[in-house]
This record gives structure tokens, C-alpha cells and sequence, in this order.
């Protein structure tokens, strides 16, 4: 199966270089690397640059959830059977890309994310972050009766179907809890494999604690409006 490793990138000129070498040095077979370059201030996009890979450069700053889809919309586009989103800032280890991909081929799920609360080995996440992931963790588990450890993991790879949906809706503002809720409301089934994360090495995350605030009331309000609509029917 093709796959299309989709990494979006806001000022990660620090991180990006070391990530691509990584990831272009797994034993992996069929697949590209697409980086969407968000409309950075600094260097990523000419680091990239050094490397054999496809970077699309955005004409004004998205957010995540803009550069994301962005990816989604190029592997549907162009064919890719598989698609996995490895964060730009260094912190997804590529060593897991082999088993996202073998798992997706198995078809034992349509959406693998990598958890780091499975085995809770290698770097937590902030304290505040920490909070708030187990707050969603909750709240999606009391609206889809299914728990998630780490709904707000941006390490995560699907297969055709997702794809297609995702190309078509994904969230626009910090996406991860709202996606999952969406995708198992259009009968997509998710599995989460325990993964060791590293600790930002440079950069500055988006999630920062001023706005943890916001980003828990505006998600949850995302997620329990979506799930109060009727449910979509999924067409494959």
C-alpha cells in the first residue's frame, strides 16, 4: 500500500531536519513524505528543502487543523492508501511508522494513534496537559462509550476511507478530540498502540498554559454539539 507521511510544520526549523533524516532512515517500503510548511517565520521550509521530499508551502498560516487537512486532501488527491500525521516538532518516534502501517494493513482498524499513556514510557507532557488530556479522555468515553487514553495524540495514521472523510471535514481548531468523536460517529473503528514520545527539543508548542483554559471549553463545546447532530452515515 502507498503511504503518505503527512507532517505539518509552524517554526520548527529546529526539529524538522533531525525528524526527516530519522524518519528517511526506517526501514519503511511505497512511501513519500509530504511536509506542509504553515506559513513559518523562520527556515523550515529551506531545511526541508535539503531533503527528497514534497513540501507544500501555505500562502497564510492555517493552524493545525488547515495544514493537516491540507495533507489529506494531497494523499486523496493522489491516491495514497495509507496516511500517518507525525508531528513536526520531533517529539513521534519513526520507529513506530512500521507498525501503524502493518496494523492498517491487517484492517484490524481504520485509525491507529499512538498513545504514550498505554505504557507511560518516555516524555508526559506538561502538568496542565496532562489535566486536560484526562479530561477528554473522560468526556469522550462518556459520549462514545469507548476510552481513548490520548485523544489529543497528533501521531496517528489511517487508511483509504479515513482519508476520504477526513479530506472532506477536520476540524480547524486543535482537531484531535473532535476528529475522534466524528470518525466513530460515522462507524470508523480506532486503536491505540502504547508509544514512547521525546520532549520538544526547540520551538514553542501551540498548546501553551494560558490557553488551556480556552482550548478545553472550545473543544468540549466542538465535540458535544457534534454528537447532539444526527449521526452521519458512512458510505463505504
Amino acid at each position: 500500500m502507498r503511504t503518505l507521511i503527512i507532517i505539518p510544520a509552524y517554526n520548527e526549523e529546529k526539529n524538522i531536519g533531525d525528524l526527516l533524516h530519522k524518519i528517511l532512515e526506517t526501514e519503511l517500503d511505497n512511501f513519500d513524505i509530504l511536509v506542509i510548511n504553515d506559513k513559518s517565520l523562520d527556515s523550515t521550509s529551506e531545511i526541508c528543502s535539503h531533503f527528497n521530499v514534497k513540501v507544500i508551502d501555505l500562502p497564510c498560516n492555517l493552524g493545525i487543523g488547515g495544514a493537516v487537512q491540507t495533507g489529506y486532501k494531497y494523499a486523496r488527491k493522489y491516491g495514497y492508501q495509507i496516511a500517518i500525521q507525525v508531528d513536526g516538532d520531533g517529539q513521534h518516534d519513526p520507529n513506530y511508522l512500521k507498525t501503524i502501517i502493518e496494523l492498517l494493513q491487517s484492517k484490524k482498524a481504520d485509525m491507529i494513534i499512538g498513545s504514550r499513556y498505554i505504557e507511560k514510557q518516555g516524555f508526559q507532557s506538561s502538568v496542565l496537559r496532562r489535566v486536560g488530556i484526562r479530561y477528554f479522555s473522560k468526556l469522550i468515553k462518556l459520549l462514545i462509550k469507548e476510552k481513548i487514553t490520548d485523544p489529543t495524540s497528533g501521531y496517528r495514521g489511517c487508511n483509504s476511507n479515513v482519508i476520504e472523510i477526513l479530506s472532506q471535514y477536520y476540524p480547524s481548531d486543535y482537531p484531535e478530540p473532535e476528529s475522534i468523536v466524528y470518525l466513530k460517529r460515522n462507524g470508523f473503528k480506532i486503536m491505540e498502540i502504547p508509544v514512547k514520545m521525546n520532549e520538544r527539543l526547540g520551538g514553542v508548542s501551540s498548546i501553551r498554559s494560558f490557553r488551556t483554559l480556552y482550548y478545553m471549553i472550545k473543544v468540549s463545546l466542538a465535540i458535544i454539539i457534534d454528537v447532539l447532530r444526527k449521526s452521519p452515515q458512512k458510505e463505504f
